[in-house]
């Protein structure tokens, strides 16, 4: 079965979608308090190379960026914030529909319930403090019919087992 990643067109698309997601957050009020503090110079290509590895593709987020532990603990410490996350999630639909994705698109279908799931669970579970992040937390990974694996804390721990690898 084709991947999620393959389905959308691979890593020209994820660019497309974190450029245009980018954009568009940047310019809502709510939305852009995220980015207050000031945001990587490359955040969408790192943004995009993270889509990707959870939504079936290559790791390349984690090979070159580093791991869920690091991204969680960027989106904690925040306080409860519902609002900024529906306001996040419809950014995301109308992106959807920027870069070309119709209503009845399977991808944007799932593409919808991975974000929601994303912003509403792994990226604002620890509101209270960043270093309440556990370590070994791996990029949670996504299908068509929803979470791959464990995810219970982020994403999938992925210390050495005390049996060896």
């Amino acid at each position: 079965m084709q991947t999620v990643y393959e389905a959308a067109g691979s890593a020209d698309f994820f660019l497309r979608l974190a450029n245009a997601w980018h954009a568009r957050v940047m310019a809502d009020e709510v939305v852009s308090h995220a980015f207050s503090h000031g945001f990587h110079p490359q955040h969408s290509h790192r943004l995009a190379a993270y889509w990707t590895e959870a939504l079936g593709g290559p790791p390349v987020y984690s090979d070159s960026y580093g791991d869920e532990t690091s991204v969680i603990r960027l989106h904690s410490g925040n306080g409860p914030h519902e609002d900024m996350d529906r306001r996040a999630v419809a950014c995301f639909d109308q992106t959807l529909a920027d870069v070309g994705l119709a209503d009845d698109d399977p991808v944007r279908k799932v593409l919808h319930n991975y974000f929601t799931w994303a912003a509403t669970t792994t990226m604002s579970r620890y509101q209270r403090s960043a270093e309440d992040v556990p370590d070994w937390l791996r990029i949670p990974h996504w299908s068509w019919d929803g979470p791959v694996g464990e995810t219970g804390s982020g994403g999938a721990d992925s210390r050495p087992s005390a049996k060896g690898p």
